[in-house]
């Protein structure tokens, strides 16, 4: 669609509880047509900002705050349970407790920037996971589980939102749940879970398509990251 509005901007929630993206003075609504309420005035502007930057048509994939603020708004808080045990899910089958056989530098590799953050989960969150080397899945221990679980549940719909697009970019809810706690930065997460990739890369070179599938992958983490930010007012 082509651009309706002059001015973005932002305004108190009708109900005072949040934060409104403004059309030419007028709160806008989600695809669902949800008021889109957002909980930090800093959310609402870097929303703001994405409109104001359209010029000509209003391109939606360009305005990856709006979508996953509409994501939590529509998709997110009427199914929180159904959210919540998705991403919990992940705890089953971890990136992080999945170790290759060889080559020994990789074995190595692996170890350095993965088991850290598994102590750091065994520590802070009271979840022990077991790793395994190859592909053969192992049982995760019912308690580790539940403790994942908890810390997912604790999560409001906004950084659930969040923490699933982190989850599913780095295919590790250790590596989302340590960046969402402010335990492990985004450039370390991004490193960490593009392990396996980066090795290969440096063995035997990429491919154009390769190289492009994970700058997409990196352009959405980062535009997660920067939500899960400015959630922090």
């Amino acid at each position: 669609m082509k651009r309706f509005y002059k001015t973005a901007g932002v305004g108190p929630a009708v109900d005072g509880a949040g934060w409104s993206v403004l059309l030419d003075g007028k709160a806008i609504r989600t695809p669902a047509k949800a008021a889109l309420v957002v909980p930090t005035r800093a959310l609402a502007e870097a929303i703001a900002e994405e409109w104001a930057a359209q010029s000509g048509n209003v391109k939606p994939a360009s305005m990856p705050l709006m979508r996953l603020a509409c994501t939590a708004i529509d998709r997110v808080a009427p199914q929180m349970a159904e959210v919540i045990a998705e991403i919990a899910g992940f705890g089953r089958s971890d990136l992080l407790c999945y170790r290759a056989e060889g080559p020994r530098e990789l074995v190595e590799r692996q170890v350095e920037l993965w088991q850290p953050w598994l102590d750091w989960a065994a520590e802070r969150l009271g979840a022990r996971l077991l790793t395994t080397r190859g592909v053969s899945p192992v049982e995760q221990p019912p308690e580790a589980l539940a403790a994942l679980r908890a810390s997912v549940e604790a999560f409001d719909a906004f950084h659930l939102t969040g923490l699933h697009g982190l989850v599913t970019g780095y295919g590790s809810l250790v590596l989302g749940l340590a960046v969402m706690k402010a335990a492990l930065s985004p450039e370390l997460a991004w490193q960490a879970a593009q392990c396996d990739e980066t090795y290969q890369e440096e063995r035997w070179g990429s491919d154009a398509e390769a190289l492009a599938r994970r700058r997409g992958l990196k352009a959405d983490i980062d535009a997660t990251h920067r939500f899960v930010a400015v959630l922090k007012g």
